[in-house]
């Protein structure tokens, strides 16, 4: 990983943090991609200090703004001329109905079209990586998931489960369409389950709603950097550098749900994608 350049989303906490931290030990240059300015500085600040490396570096980009998006990819295409590793990790879980700043509901809106809207965008410098690599997080919900076109915001009847269980298929349809569109390239497309892992998602960080529950089932989870561990190992490992359009479990290749699997699915999805954000 000497030398590489690495995108890391939601990079402040839980298992984007210990990616961060884990892969600037291993000598990557990292661009820590946070929403929140402070919350940001003070992750940067703790990453420097438990990796021992100075090549880390914070950028603001709110994944629920699709101008956001668009205003740090420009920046970032400024500054830098290629990029070997983009790893999607944000997340987030709404127990309650929320939006994001275009309208979309929340964890379809950050979860799958902000990571794909940030993905598109920085596509042509991936390109240019001796071997670009995009590791997207998905999670075993997605086998409950249902890309429900009908009503994609879930403006009726919307539950936690529903929404978060969608934009996890989501994540795993759009690895495996990526990788279609780029299986005559170097660039690899993966998607990593990490595992019931103790992180804050899913807890208000106004409200505090949630942490009683957190608090309950944390010691029956994994650690976010045992969370973290598959998305390192599809990272930095080269025994993966040709592995593309998978589903990893444990640095191991695993079945996903069926429609997890549907190439009509994955292309229709793209299709709409592409239409949500302003790509088509």
């Amino acid at each position: 990983m000497a030398g590489k350049l690495v995108v890391v989303t939601g990079a402040n906490s839980g298992m984007g943090f210990a990616t961060t931290v884990e892969l600037a030990k291993k000598g990557a240059h990292i661009v820590m991609l946070c929403r929140s300015k402070e919350r940001g500085e003070q992750a940067l600040e703790k990453a420097l200090s438990q990796s021992g490396s100075t090549k880390l570096e914070l950028a603001i980009c709110d994944l629920g703004s699709l101008a956001s998006i668009r205003s740090f990819a420009a920046y970032f295409k400024q500054k830098y001329s290629q990029l070997d590793v983009l790893v999607n990790n944000a997340g987030v879980v709404s127990l309650k109905r929320a939006t994001t700043a275009d309208g979309f509901e929340a964890q379809i809106g950050i979860n799958h079209l902000g990571h794909f809207l940030l993905t598109n965008e920085l596509l042509e410098l991936i390109e240019r990586a001796p071997q670009g690599r995009i590791v997207n997080l998905s999670s075993g919900a997605h086998k409950a998931g249902t890309i429900h076109f009908e009503d994609p915001n879930l403006t009726k009847g919307y539950n936690v489960v529903k929404g978060y269980s969608q934009s996890k298929l989501a994540n795993i349809l759009f690895t495996k369409e990526l990788a279609r569109r780029l299986r005559d390239t170097k660039i690899t497309v993966n998607c990593v389950h990490p595992g019931a892992v103790a992180t804050s998602i899913g807890v208000d960080r106004k409200t505090g709603f949630g942490k009683t529950v957190h608090r309950l089932l944390k010691p029956f989870f994994r650690t976010a950097l045992e969370g973290a561990a598959t998305a390192i190992y599809m990272a930095s490992s080269n025994e993966i550098s040709t592995t593309t359009g998978e589903y990893f479990i444990d640095n191991k290749i695993a079945p996903t749900a069926r429609r997890a699997d549907n190439a009509e699915l994955a292309a229709r999805l793209w299709v709409w994608s592409e239409q949500q954000v302003g790509l088509a």
